[in-house]
């Protein structure tokens, strides 16, 4: 079993302008529209920090336009 943890693959958790987070595996090059967060580790730990950190799932653009109509009418 050490072995196997010794070569287990690592991700980065990226994000987008939509404020929208995955995993991409840490050693390819990060997509076009997504960056790096500067957390990387084993998928399932990066899977349990975005479930820590993304807590709406609405796009930015979404939160952004309810929120500026709220403050309109509120």
């Amino acid at each position: 079993m050490g072995a196997d943890m010794q070569h287990e693959r690592l991700y980065e958790v990226v994000i987008n302008t939509e404020r929208q987070y995955s995993v991409w595996p840490a050693q390819q090059p990060v997509p076009a529209g997504w960056r790096a967060t500067g957390f990387r580790a084993a998928r399932e730990q990066c899977l349990a920090h975005i479930d820590t950190v993304w807590l709406d799932l609405r796009e930015h653009s979404l939160q952004l336009a309810l929120a500026g109509g709220e403050s309109r009418h509120g």
